[in-house]
């Protein structure tokens, strides 16, 4: 059976000013994650998403929302987005101090939880947590720097991505692998070649400019079928 790689649209992407004009159009092409990001503007230079605009997009969708924390206070935006009620919430480990404790705080709300690493930390930290991991996300560019279009992907992102794909399968876990930051049209087929499952899609890919979301999609689509057929062989 040929795994499913889900298609995570990052809301930060979309029309801001018509957001739920956006999340209907995202709906209408079959899509059922969002991707969210809550950023504080310390941990990263940005802040697109207030707690109370998350909370009225909970109310106009049923799409599972996947969020990702970037945050020197992960307790408070945990908090806040269990109060919500989201699918999945994923706290980086460079800032956080209890990570047991964040991860059975998530876990006792039915939530999956989710790990997320900055491009250079090194997969060894997730040495006793793998286990505990529904996910773990990879940031392939640094968090926060999305408008910065000079930024290109770590040239090490497809490495990173295979290795621990590697160390997933050697402890028979079956923990996904999120990838987030210049998941572009050039890069998905390798990322997903490497084992990729969750691609958060932005402005380089599904919300390209000088597509329509629709036929953005389709080519991800394509791609991800390429990435696949290349692991298969």
């Amino acid at each position: 059976m040929q795994k499913k790689v889900t298609i995570a649209p990052s809301i930060m992407c979309a029309d801001l000013c018509n957001l739920e004009k956006s999340v209907k159009e995202i709906e209408r092409e079959g899509l059922d994650t969002l991707h969210i990001d809550v950023i504080d503007a310390s941990f990263s230079p940005s802040m697109p998403l207030g707690i109370s605009t998350i909370e009225q997009l909970r109310k106009i969708t049923d799409m599972k929302f996947d969020v990702h924390i970037m945050s020197n206070d992960n307790e408070f935006f945990i908090q806040e987005m269990l109060k919500i009620g989201v699918d999945q919430i994923t706290f980086h480990i460079e800032t956080s101090r209890h990570i047991d404790r964040y991860i059975n705080l998530i876990k006792k709300h039915d939530t999956k939880v989710g790990i997320a690493l900055n491009p250079a930390t090194p997969l060894s930290v997730l040495e006793y947590v793998l286990p505990q991991c529904d996910t773990v996300l990879l940031m392939l560019i640094n968090p926060g720097f999305a408008t910065d279009k000079n930024e290109e992907q770590v040239s090490y992102a497809s490495k990173k991505v295979q290795d621990l794909s590697n160390l997933i399968k050697s402890k028979g876990l079956d923990t996904k692998i999120e990838v987030d930051g210049r998941v572009s049209l050039n890069t998905i087929s390798g990322l997903v070649n490497a084992g990729a499952d969750i691609l958060v899609a932005g402005s380089t890919s599904l919300f390209k400019s000088d597509n329509s979301l629709a036929d953005n999609k389709k080519r991800i689509e394509e791609l991800i079928l390429e990435g696949l057929y290349e692991e298969a062989k």
